[in-house]
């Protein structure tokens, strides 16, 4: 058996669940990983990914040294276009459609050469072009830490709110909703909280595989509880064993079913005045709404049966406690904010909010989606969800960052989507992208590639080379969250300490070392010397966001050194905020929203008779960069897409075929699974696999408000494929080479 040199305490780097780890170390090197049974999050359980999915920190395609295309080294003049070999073959042969000018060679370099030459291309174009020219991605897998810096260091020293990152493409939705409806945008309650339920709703998130922990406490809810749940989706995921009742309704339909609900509360009489009369607004406005939402109307547009909507409005009304949970099936749709503001109004309606046991939860994706947010990593808000276009907000943090009075821009910035829909010649030309990768997250990935191409400058700092990072002209090699020190904030609002397990690997750094080292040789090569960025540690940066941001005031890293504050944590004896809106809420009183139903951009046809849906698998995350330099990728090697039996029949499809599916936007071949787990007229592709990458296929239709896209629900058709046009998995795995 081996003995540990040390274990350390850190939190899980995959999903919002935050989960408590210890990293048994030995020789600098991970050799297992277990958890506390006295973490108030995850109590000893852990996943699949969070036990076993720590071994791409020691992966050989890890990028450890600055990179640097050639033609910069050599001072030529910069090749025409920017299609670029992002896949390499194990043979060595590029799989790409065109050849390449060595120009666009990567070599190795040194940390100030590298640094230097994005320093002097960031700063040729900004003076060239203006803060319009520049934009940021955020990272939602790196620190609060991290991503404060990376906001600040651009809206500090490029006067620009393009600034955003994942949560763009996943929660926007909600996001949107929440702030509207309540002032707020995190969930109002904790996951744990769920074992205080006598009823409560699981919709558009399959919990099992994607916060596999929270829906572990979901299932004991009801065994052990004598919970009620109800779960809401198009598929059959496994939570459906264990629920009261199911209803299968088809995607982004959500607006109608949820309204139906509503309706036979109102109907019959089930509503809460005394929470309606003395916290909310807008209710007479809403009823009327409501007229055209019967739960017939619901089933003709839905498929569910209009009985079941009315069961599952009554059980949800008449408990004592309910709760919503809800994940990306709800925000991922052209009309996101509308399905997450027909479950607010559920809420409202029965007045399940501002009490233990209750509330209205939307299970954050990605580790420190939640801190990012908090950080000000958007386009419209500082850190504390302070809006940009406030003089008084402004004026916080030039007075932090020392900055001329109305130094700073009060234009809102653009989102994650505009970004690169921008980049082209007079709109955004030079990009930084830290830790995230577009070339799999953004939906209708040929525009995707375009417009990449367009970018004049980019950089990528990253731990792998990704599809993203091969459209780069420098590449900063980071560290992952085993080789850094700083905090994580959980879909709970738990801020959670991450600490190092060993130094980092080669020459890659910790990315607010990145930042700061950049920053600096911005802010001297423009002759400035405002904002400070010789920070000690990581510490000192969250003390400087929590001055200004109240939320964060109180959360110190002694503090927060064994199991974390749940923010708001408003001063320094503050035991943390678990429960939101007991009082009021921030903007008051909880605002109704009168809704309409739209369908989704595009609805099946003869042409393209089914809808593709996409999502996660429990071994896999986003965008396969780190599980897919993992044992996990062992465990789920190939794409697959997901068929009902009914259709496989008509189609002559079998299960293992390889099948090709086509959207307007473009085609993948993979093999197909044929299970009842989807239901008719519905296929589902998880969007890991860049050889087969699902958002090739969903549109870029967007929410009009969140500005999220559409990719829960586009239509395909679903052909017979041979052997011989599946892309080998192993050769896009060594996309990495240079």
């Amino acid at each position: 058996m081996i003995k540990a040199d040390r274990v350390v305490t850190s939190t899980c780097p995959y999903c919002g669940v935050g989960c408590n780890l210890q990293l048994h170390v030995k020789d600098d090197y991970i050799f297992k990983v277990t958890s506390p049974f006295d973490s108030p999050v995850n109590h000893g359980n852990l996943c699949v990914k969070g036990r076993f999915g720590y071994d791409y920190v020691y992966h050989p395609r890890r990028v450890t040294t600055p990179l640097v295309r050639r033609y910069l080294l050599e001072g030529k003049p910069k090749p025409e276009g920017r299609e670029q070999v992002f896949a390499v073959s194990t043979d060595g042969k590029p799989i790409s459609n065109s050849l390449i000018s060595n120009l666009w060679d990567w070599l190795e370099t040194d940390w100030n050469t590298a640094l230097n030459i994005v320093a002097d291309n960031l700063i040729r174009i900004y003076k060239r072009d203006g803060s319009d020219a520049m934009a940021a991605y955020a990272c939602a897998k790196a620190t609060n830490e991290d991503n404060y810096l990376l906001q600040k260091m651009y809206r500090a020293i490029f006067r620009t709110n393009n600034v955003d990152h994942c949560t763009r493409l996943c929660h926007a939705g909600s996001v949107v909703a929440l702030q509207q409806a309540t002032g707020s945008s995190a969930m109002s309650n904790t996951a744990s909280q769920v074992i205080q339920n006598d009823v409560f709703i699981v919709t558009g998130s399959n919990t099992g595989e994607n916060h596999p922990i929270i829906a572990l406490q979901m299932k004991d809810a009801v065994r052990q509880y004598g919970a009620k749940m109800i779960v809401i989706d198009p598929r059959r995921i496994d939570l459906v064993d264990f629920a009261e009742m199911w209803l299968p309704l088809k995607p982004g339909t959500n607006v109608s079913v949820f309204s139906a609900m509503a309706h036979v509360i109102v109907k019959e009489g089930l509503v809460n005045h005394d929470f309606i009369e003395k916290r909310t607004e807008g209710f007479n406005d809403f009823i009327e709404s409501l007229d055209k939402f019967t739960p017939e109307y619901a089933e003709e547009i839905s498929g569910v049966p209009a009985e079941d909507i009315r069961k599952a409005a009554r059980m949800y009304a008449n408990a004592k406690k309910a709760a919503i949970y809800w994940g990306m099936g709800i925000s991922q749709l052209s009309h996101g904010t509308a399905s997450a503001l027909a479950l607010i109004n559920l809420a409202f309606l029965t007045g399940h909010i501002g009490r233990e046991g209750t509330g209205l939860n939307p299970l954050r994706g990605q580790n420190n989606v939640q801190g990012a947010s908090d950080m000000g990593c958007m386009p419209f808000h500082y850190p504390g969800y302070m809006r940009v276009d406030n003089d008084d907000n402004a004026a916080k943090w030039e007075k932090t960052w020392n900055i001329e009075p109305g130094g700073l821009s009060r234009k809102l910035g653009l989102t994650t989507t505009e970004i690169l829909s921008h980049a082209r010649e007079g709109g955004i030309r030079a990009l930084y992208i830290m830790g995230e990768n577009p070339m799999m997250s953004e939906p209708n990935l040929n525009e995707t590639r375009k417009h990449m191409q367009q970018l004049e400058f980019l950089v990528a700092q990253d731990i792998f080379m990704n599809e993203s990072g091969a459209f780069a002209d420098v590449f900063l090699p980071a560290t992952p969250f085993a080789e850094k020190d700083g905090t994580f904030s959980n879909t709970d609002r738990r801020v959670q300490r991450v600490r190092a397990a060993h130094a980092p690997r080669g020459q890659s750094r910790v990315d607010w070392q990145i930042i700061c080292d950049l920053a600096l040789r911005l802010e001297s090569k423009l002759g400035a010397d405002s904002a400070k960025w010789d920070y000690s540690n990581p510490e000192e940066i969250l003390r400087e966001m929590g001055n200004v941001n109240s939320d964060y005031a109180g959360i110190t890293y002694d503090r927060i050194d064994k199991v974390g504050l749940i923010y708001p944590v408003p001063d320094m004896t503050h035991p943390g905020t678990p429960t939101l809106f007991k009082e009021s809420f921030p903007r008051g009183r909880g605002k109704f929203h009168a809704l309409d139903y739209v369908p989704v951009m595009e609805e099946p046809s003869d042409e393209y008779p089914f809808i593709l849906t996409t999502g996660r698998v429990l071994e896999h995350w986003h965008g396969g960069t780190m599980t897919r330099n993992s044992a996990l990728n062992e465990a789920y090697p190939e794409a697959r897409v997901e068929m009902h039996p009914a259709d496989a029949e008509i189609h002559g499809i079998r299960n293992g075929d390889p099948v090709k599916v086509q959207s307007r936007r473009g085609e993948v071949i993979l093999r197909v699974t044929v299970t009842e787990k989807t239901s008719v007229g519905v296929v589902f592709i998880p969007f890991h696999f860049a050889e087969a990458a699902a958002n090739l296929l969903t549109n870029d239709a967007l929410d009009p408000q969140a500005k999220i896209p559409e990719f829960k629900a586009c239509a395909v058709q679903v052909f017979p494929a041979r052997e011989d046009e599946l892309l080998n998995p192993d050769a896009v795995l060594n996309r990495g080479r240079y």
